[in-house]
């Protein structure tokens, strides 16, 4: 590129910040701005599985795969499927020198990525409020305090409810019918044995028609439970979600008649329980050419978590920013990035959407089919504003 462009990114998420990272190892300045005060303002939420053609190839144009391999855990690559009654259907194990898709904490790869960034490079405290483009051929970013700048280019990487988006798409987010609850075990091996068994040295999932539970093993000994479930997202009403025990007793009404070692997951949790709805964008989603102006990972493509949501972030970030360093224009650049990623973005949606319908079906028949453990091996894209920068 003759001249050095004025780049923004919209999001301290794993796709912005690879993006930026990419860009700064070919002499790119850029700009992420962020609405959390700083890394540490809330949880980054479980693991992730790093797939080898996308996340992995990801961390290598980014020059930090082996850094990252020094983190992840291989041996979590292992997967249990029980049914409700905890019997054991199928048990996937890496093999010797598997590293197909290694796990590694969310929290970890983020601080990753942040290290690798020149000092300075993320603004915290930083929300935006709106994008307008500009007749010149740029965009103007306006934060929550009435300020504006103007950059060459702003990349949307700021999620689920995207304030960069509605510059290239009137499309929002939808509830998909299917509620995920959280919640979590601590020092699960000393304290939760019959948890740990189940779980084994990755994850575990059990399901019935509507319903299923999930465990994931992360690092130091923490496990994350999660449970999905079909039915209205108001499935909490009447009741006050900071009430754990009255939360807790609704959830086990769901899993009636479900395994004792299975509702131990719902019956011996700590902490409390966060409710995170669903939500999905349109298949397809597509917008027109906007000069100044485009979106990566769930801002992008937003759809349900069947392993491949944080994937297609990584690999969205290291190409767009490939294509800014690898085009003489900032318009070829996009036409390069978008021309591949929109296409990719709908097949693996259309793929995701058919998943969930197989895994959870609009019925309470205990018949289903199980396809490669696919899903859910990672945890949902926050589906509340925290990632809106």
């Amino acid at each position: 590129m003759s001249t050095t462009p004025r780049i923004a990114i919209v999001g301290a998420g794993l796709g912005g910040l690879v993006c930026a990272r990419v860009l700064q190892q070919h002499g790119v300045p850029v700009t992420v701005f962020e609405r959390e005060n700083d890394p540490h303002s809330r949880a980054q939420g479980g693991t992730l599985d790093i797939h080898e053609d996308t996340g992995q190839t990801a961390l290598r144009a980014a020059g930090l795969f082996d850094q990252f391999l020094a983190l992840s855990r291989p041996e979590s690559q292992e997967w249990r499927l029980y049914d409700r009654h905890a019997t054991l259907l199928r048990h996937d194990r890496a093999g010797e020198g598997d590293l197909s898709r290694p796990e590694i904490d969310r929290g970890q790869l983020r601080t990753l990525l942040l290290d690798s960034l020149a000092p300075g490079t993320v603004r915290w405290g930083h929300g935006v409020k709106a994008v307008s483009p500009l007749p010149h051929g740029t965009a103007r970013l306006h934060h929550h305090d009435r300020a504006a700048e103007d950059f060459d280019l702003v990349i949307g990487a700021d999620g689920a409810w995207s304030r960069v988006r509605p510059a290239l798409s009137d499309a929002q987010p939808s509830y998909a019918g299917v509620t995920m609850v959280e919640t979590r075990f601590d020092d699960v091996d000393h304290r939760h044995r019959g948890i740990a068994h189940l779980v084994g040295r990755g994850t575990m999932s059990a399901k019935a028609g509507r319903r299923s539970l999930v465990l994931q093993r992360n690092s130091n000994g923490h496990v994350r439970a999660y449970l999905f479930f079909r039915g209205p997202q108001d499935w909490h009403a009447g009741l006050d979600l900071a009430e754990t025990e009255a939360v807790r007793a609704r959830l086990l009404a769901q899993y009636q008649g479900w395994h004792e070692s299975l509702l131990d997951i719902v019956r011996d949790s700590e902490g409390g329980f966060v409710n995170r709805p669903m939500f999905v964008l349109p298949v397809p989603h597509t917008w027109q050419r906007v000069t100044g102006v485009t979106l990566l990972g769930d801002a992008a493509h937003l759809m349900p978590p069947v392993g491949v949501g944080a994937n297609l972030a990584l690999l969205d970030g290291a190409e767009l920013a490939q294509a800014v360093v690898g085009h003489p224009t900032l318009d070829k650049a996009l036409d390069a990035y978008e021309s591949v990623m929109l296409p990719r973005a709908i097949d693996n949606a259309k793929t995701a959407h058919e998943l969930l319908s197989t895994l959870m079906p609009d019925n309470d028949s205990d018949d289903a089919v199980f396809p490669d453990p696919l899903w859910p091996t990672s945890p949902l894209p926050d589906p509340h504003p925290t990632h809106t920068s």
